[in-house]
C-alpha cells in the first residue's frame, strides 16, 4: 500500500502503510482490512469541498521546506494548493472503527478468498505467466503470492481507487481527524505528500492527473507514493514504470516491495498450529510480540504450542492468532516469510488471506 505500503486500521481505512501503522504505535496484528477494492466505488464527491489550503499556515509552512529541500518554486506550489480540495470523505473513511467490533477471521477471509478474486487469478496468471514466471525467477517470490496480492488488492486493476490522491493525502497530511496519534499521522502524509510531488516531477506528469485509495494508494498493487518511489521498478521495459497501467510493472514492482522487506526465496511461509487446552496458558506470551518470527520450535513446545506440520527446526517463527468473535480463534505458526507479507499491510488477517488465495488460485490452476 501500499505502498502501501497499504495498511488498515480498524483502521477504516483501506490502504494506511506499514510506516503509518509502526508511527501509529499499536500492535495492528489482525486489523479489519478494507482493502481498496472495497472503497474504490466511492468516488469524490461531486466539485469535491475546495478549501484555500494555500492560506493555511501548515501548509505555507510545508511550501517552504519543499521549496528549500526539493528545489519545486514557492509560487508555483501556492497556486498548485490553490487548487487542491479538502475531502470530509476521506476524513470519515479513514476513522478508526469502534473499539468493540469483534474480529471475525472468517468473515474477513470470505471476503477475499472467493470465486471472483481465485477465477480472475487464474485467468491473471495465464495471461501473463511470462512474466510471472520472470519474477519468480528474479525475485524469488512465489508467482501465486504475487497474484493474490493483485487479487486482494484490486481484483486485477478493477478497483484502483477514483480519490485524486493530491487531495486525499493532502486532507490528511493537514486536517487528520483527531486521534491520539494524529501528530504523528499528519506528519506521515505530509511526508507522503512530497513524495507525490517529487514523484509527479520525476514522471513528468500532472499530479492532479494521479487517482488512488482515499489513503492515496495508486494502481494495481495500491503503492503509496513513497513506496512508488523506493520499490516500483519497470518490469516491462518501456522506459517508465507505471502501476496505473502496466500489469508487467505492478508484477515485477510487488515482488521487488516483498524482497526488499526480507523475503527468502524457496522457504516457508505458515505452519497450522494448536495450544495448550489443558488449563496451561503459557503460550499465551508469544501472542501480540510484534510482526516477527521470533521464536524456536523448541521454545513453542515448552509453552504449549504444537506444530501441526513439523516446522523447520533452523528457522523461528511466531504464534499467529486469527480470532473468530464468539468461536474458536485458529492459530498458525508464521515463519518469516509470512512477517514479509505483513510489511505490505500490518495484518495477521490480510497476510493469512493473501496466503490463502494464492493457495486457492494454484489449485484451480493446476487442476
Amino acid at each position: 500500500m501500499k505502498m502501501i505500503d497499504s495498511c488498515t486500521r480498524p483502521l477504516g481505512v483501506a490502504a494506511l502503510c506499514a510506516a503509518l501503522a509502526a508511527c501509529s504505535g499499536l500492535n495492528a496484528r489482525n486489523v479489519a482490512h478494507n482493502t481498496p477494492a472495497q472503497t474504490a466505488s466511492k468516488s469524490v464527491p461531486a466539485g469535491g469541498e475546495f478549501a484555500d489550503l494555500a492560506r493555511w499556515p501548515q501548509v505555507g509552512q510545508f511550501i517552504e521546506r519543499m521549496a528549500q529541500h526539493d528545489g519545486f518554486e514557492p509560487l508555483e506550489l501556492q497556486r498548485l494548493f490553490g487548487q487542491v480540495q479538502r475531502l470530509d470523505a476521506v476524513i470519515q473513511l479513514i476513522k478508526p472503527a469502534p473499539p468493540s467490533r469483534p474480529k471475525d477471521w472468517r468473515a474477513y477471509r470470505a471476503r477475499f478468498v472467493e470465486p471472483v478474486r481465485i477465477n480472475a487469478g487464474v485467468r491473471f496468471w495465464n495471461q501473463y505467466s511470462d512474466k510471472l514466471a520472470q519474477a519468480e525467477a528474479q525475485y524469488g517470490v512465489p508467482a501465486e503470492i504475487i497474484v493474490a496480492i493483485l487479487g486482494v488488492e484490486t481484483i486485477y486493476g478493477r478497483h484502483t481507487g477514483n480519490f485524486r490522491v493530491l487531495d486525499a493525502i493532502a486532507t490528511l497530511a493537514f486536517d487528520y481527524p483527531d486521534t491520539p496519534n494524529r501528530v504523528a499521522r499528519m506528519a506521515y502524509f505530509q511526508g507522503e505528500l512530497e513524495n507525490t510531488l517529487l514523484f509527479a516531477r520525476q514522471a513528468d506528469i500532472d499530479p492532479f492527473s494521479l487517482l488512488g485509495s482515499y489513503a492515496g494508494a495508486v494502481g494495481w498493487p495500491q503503492f503509496m507514493p513513497g513506496s512508488i518511489l523506493r520499490y516500483a521498478v519497470d518490469f516491462d521495459g518501456d522506459g517508465r514504470i507505471d502501476l496505473r497501467n502496466s500489469p508487467a510493472d505492478a508484477i515485477g514492482s510487488i515482488a521487488n516491495f516483498l524482497v526488499r522487506h526480507g523475503w527468502q526465496a524457496g522457504a516457508p511461509i505458515v505452519f497450522p498450529a494448536s495450544v495448550a487446552t489443558d488449563g496451561s496458558r503459557d503460550w499465551e506470551s508469544f501472542i501480540g510480540q510484534g510482526l516477527k518470527a521470533s521464536y524456536s520450535p523448541e521454545q513453542l513446545r515448552a509453552g504449549g504450542v504444537t506444530p501441526g506440520i513439523e516446522p523447520l527446526p533452523e528457522m523461528r517463527y511466531g504464534l499467529v492468532d486469527l480470532q473468530n468473535g464468539d468461536q474458536p480463534t485458529e492459530y498458525w505458526l508464521g515463519a518469516d516469510n509470512f512477517f514479509v507479507i505483513t510489511q505490505y499491510n500490518r495484518s495477521y488477517f490480510y497476510a493469512m488471506s493473501v496466503v490463502d488465495l494464492s493457495r486457492a488460485i494454484r489449485a484451480i490452476r493446476n487442476h
